[in-house]
């Protein structure tokens, strides 16, 4: 049986990963309607691995005896001043989960939860990835605002040594 405390601060955990969600989906509107569909095909993939990870945990507390408590998700916002400053919010969001899922951590040494532990150090994993992959887009974005696209171009180029 999980502690009432695991249980609410999953339950917490549950409706953020939730906001992340509903956060890239709105973020893919905008993409789309800017017709830039690799931008809106990103975040509908980012939207789908943050629903995944709400459903992990949702799966992992109902297998621990746990009460699924669902609260209402905010609205996320709908426009963003330019791509790079929206990138800058994923970057931003994601160091934000990073820190939620750290502090979901100390909660389960705090009180000795090895299941969630274990399952929390695959989110502490994930997040490093997440906030990676983040800021390669918001360096490459500053770099494109540099008038700098030749070298993302040759980049790409050079990133494909080998694989030919």
């Amino acid at each position: 049986m999980i502690s009432k405390a695991m249980q609410d601060g999953i339950n917490e955990q549950i409706n953020k990963e939730l906001y992340s969600s509903y956060l890239y989906l709105s973020m893919a509107a905008y993409f789309e309607n800017k017709n830039l569909p690799g931008f809106a095909h990103w975040m509908r993939v980012q939207e789908g691995e943050e629903r995944e990870h709400a459903m992990k945990f949702y799966d992992f507390l109902l297998e621990r005896g746990g009460t699924i408590s669902l609260k209402a998700i905010d609205a996320p916002p709908a426009a963003w001043k330019s791509d790079l400053e929206l990138f800058k919010e994923v970057a931003t969001h994601e160091a934000k989960v990073t820190g939620l899922i750290n502090a979901l951590y100390e909660l389960a040494l705090k009180e000795k939860d090895y299941p969630s532990q274990v399952l929390l150090q695959w989110y502490i994993t994930e997040q490093v990835e997440e906030e990676k992959n983040a800021a390669e887009i918001v360096a490459s974005l500053e770099m494109i605002d540099r008038h700098e696209t030749a070298v993302l171009q040759l980049d790409h180029r050079l990133g494909k040594r080998g694989s030919d």
